[in-house]
């Protein structure tokens, strides 16, 4: 019961859904328990009593009962499924919000299908045993206690007979319940697989075809299918095992009660009807107990599900914002590493170590080096997406940690190597980070962006509604729609990763020139594998397993005969063979 406590925040608010639901419950199981006793009075005294004037008052009781129980069932379920549905509407969202919060570290492991199995399937899970489960539950235990009652009041003898095997059938259930629970666990870890092998096959489609390796993805869902299906035929074992020895016990009950009530009866100790109505009572008591497997699961089901949620809403998110975290709407764009040194998660190795250097607003820097060297991991520290291991890291002239994360990040405009658009129209992807822009501003940015012209020659124009992803759109296109993106939020600081890498040596070049424009006054980080997007940077650092290697303006560092020189030799070579064979 300790995850439900955990999670109690989110479904007691509405706890009077819960009680009416209860209370009407209540209800329905004490009609239900009248049932056997108009029957016994029917046979016992109308019939072999004689009295056969009370038949049509009985038959009346009867129906009145059950039109009752029918109203009083519908209140019952329909406010069991209000408490149940408010209460995972509040932890849906809780859990997405904790999601948009949580720290770049988190999702360096997690897995989108995972994710998703969780939203969907676990929240339902949950919810399911909030609206019927404890219900449920609560009435096996009220019908069990009041058709007890009801049968010593019969005769106790004869409830102590038929009740014998009742401590041998809760032993059976609670064994159930210690197999089944982690039975339900592994088939909820084994669905978060299979939708991340989904999700990922789908995303990766392109590559899949291109390579032509539709049987080896074909081989990985069936590892992954058969898995979730080995896992459920586990659990369906575990069933199989029990529930025939839930029966056998229950009709175990039934075979004593035919016996030694009708031996009561011979001897004129019990009436007919009471032994009538005394099968109907054991059957309360059995089924419900038997049926406790089918809550069991339930409460199995979703107490696994709830342990995966509380997985995410307990993760500490590295990123801590202060109580009192300045609230800045302008930054000037002055930037300092102070011996930065930064590690991912338990990784030994430093992804940056003791990084120093300072950047004065309106300063463009360039970030050069080997793949894996250091020059995004800057970029991540000055937005806090990581928080470095020593060192500060210095926004005009303040710890980046002083500020609130928001206003901190809405100061910096990101153009990242994979540009993400939105399933909805350009002018809602270009105004995103400012959805107050009026569409001169989002015009003004596509611009500058040289994204304008394209934009223009679609059908729908600015209103053009792009496919998951920016499908239909090119790479260069995509980049361009990204880099108008960051230009609209009006950043002090800006950081260009790779952004031209999609783009034809023209349109590098146009969009450069106008970039040139938009950098005046703005603190640039240029991160760039060719010369050619940052040698007009006022200081470029190259990196090398996350240190700097060398500083220095691009004249200066080809002067060096160091690592810059040499990429810029093997980069001119390059496109001086391409323009001799052109």
């Amino acid at each position: 019961m300790e995850t439900f406590k955990k999670l109690k925040d989110y479904y007691w608010p509405y706890k009077n859904y819960f009680i009416w639901s209860i209370l009407f419950m209540l209800i329905v199981t004490a009609i239900t328990v009248v049932y056997p006793m108009i029957l016994q009075l029917t046979i016992d005294e109308a019939v072999i009593g004689g009295r056969y004037e009370m038949i049509p008052m009985l038959a009346a009781s009867f129906v009145g009962f059950m039109i009752v129980k029918g109203i009083c069932t519908y209140i019952y379920q329909y406010t069991g499924e209000l408490f149940g549905i408010h209460s995972v509407y509040k932890l849906r969202n809780s859990l997405y919000e904790k999601l948009q919060y949580l720290s770049f570290r988190y999702y360096d492991n997690a897995k989108t299908g995972d994710l998703m199995s969780r939203l969907t399937a676990d929240v339902e899970g949950f919810r399911f045993f909030l609206s019927f489960g404890f219900s449920e539950l609560i009435h096996f235990v009220l019908l069990i206690a009041i058709s007890f009652s009801v049968m010593v009041y019969y005769s106790v003898p004869l409830t102590l007979v038929t009740l014998a095997t009742l401590p041998f059938l809760a032993v059976v259930v609670y064994k159930f319940d210690k197999a089944v629970h982690p039975a339900f666990r592994g088939i909820r870890k084994s669905f978060g697989k299979l939708n991340t092998k989904v999700q990922e096959n789908i995303s990766g489609i392109n590559t899949v075809k291109s390579l032509s390796r539709e049987d080896y993805e074909i081989g990985r869902f069936n590892d992954s299918n058969g898995n979730y299906k080995d896992q459920y035929l586990f659990t369906s074992e575990i069933w199989a095992k029990y529930f025939p020895l839930m029966e056998f016990l229950g009709n175990l009950s039934v075979v004593l009660l035919l016996g030694y009530g009708g031996y009561l009866v011979m001897n004129e100790s019990l009436l007919p009807g009471e032994l009538v109505a005394f099968y109907s009572l054991v059957w309360y008591i059995m089924w419900p107990i038997m049926n406790l497997g089918f809550v069991v699961n339930l409460f199995s089901q979703s107490k696994a599900s709830g342990e995966r949620l509380l997985e995410i809403l307990e993760d500490e998110d590295e990123v801590e914002e202060k109580k009192e975290a300045l609230q800045v709407e302008k930054l000037s764009g002055k930037v300092e590493f102070d011996h930065v040194t930064l590690r991912y998660g338990n990784d030994e190795n430093a992804a940056l170590n003791n990084i120093s250097f300072k950047a004065r607003p309106g300063q463009t820097i360039g970030l050069i080096g080997t793949t894996g060297s250091g020059k995004t991991s800057i970029t991540q520290l000055m937005t806090r997406f990581y928080e470095p291991v020593s060192g500060k890291v210095l926004i005009d002239g303040r710890d980046s940690k002083d500020y609130s994360v928001r206003s901190l990040r809405s100061n910096i405009g990101i153009v990242l190597q994979e540009s993400f658009l939105f399933s909805s129209s350009i002018k809602a992807n270009i105004s995103y980070g400012n959805p107050e822009a009026t569409m001169d501003e989002i015009i003004a940015a596509a611009k500058r962006a040289q994204a304008h012209r394209f934009i223009m020659e679609l059908p729908d124009q600015y209103d053009t509604i792009l496919g998951e992803r920016g499908m239909g759109l090119s790479g260069g296109q995509k980049q361009r729609i990204a880099i108008a993106r960051a230009i609209c939020i009006d950043p002090s600081i800006l950081i260009l990763d790779d952004a031209t890498s999609a783009v034809d040596m023209e349109t590098e070049f146009k969009i450069q020139q106008a970039l040139l424009e938009v950098m005046k006054g703005r603190t640039t980080f240029i991160i760039a594998h060719r010369i050619s997007s940052l040698k007009h940077a006022d200081e470029i650092l190259v990196l090398e397993n996350g240190s700097i290697a060398e500083r220095g303006t691009h004249e200066q560092l080809i002067q060096n005969g160091g690592t810059y020189q040499k990429i810029y030799e093997i980069q001119f070579q390059d496109r001086h063979k391409v323009e001799q064979t052109g």
